[in-house]
């Protein structure tokens, strides 16, 4: 499915570093272990693994399909209550593509959005738990 709409990773500008950081560490590290992990995309094998994820928003991720692709910045954010984690790639056909996902705690899996920077295409994607 392909959507037109542009999602981003935003905070509001009347929103302070301070305010961010506070509403980041709202989140249980307990909450935050739970998005650790490796994800596939089931739609084409693609796997996201994410790891030691820290209060202040940092993050590691890997990402492949199925070779490595290089991920340039790792996040994520504490959006109404729930677990935001935005992945920037920067690799061949893959400059500035990025993954803006929800963590789903009920299905243990993230949704959201890819956006295919080549093609200028924003795509609904689902991650599903693989260990």
């Amino acid at each position: 499915m392909v959507l037109v709409v542009l999602v981003g990773f935003i905070v509001p500008s009347t929103c302070s570093a301070e305010d961010v950081k506070g509403h980041a560490m709202k989140v249980t590290r307990s909450e935050l272990k739970r998005v650790e992990g490796k994800w596939l995309r089931p739609d084409g094998g693609y796997v996201l693994e994410l790891s030691d994820a820290k209060p202040e928003g940092k993050l590691k991720a890997a990402y492949s399909n199925p070779q490595p692709i290089n991920v340039a910045k790792a996040e994520w954010r504490s959006m109404g209550g729930r677990i935001q984690v935005f992945v920037e790639l920067q690799d061949v056909n893959y400059p500035g593509s990025t993954y803006t996902l929800i963590y789903d705690t009920t299905k243990d899996r993230f949704e959201g959005y890819y956006y295919q920077a080549v093609m200028k295409q924003t795509f609904e994607v689902v991650f599903e738990r693989t260990k």
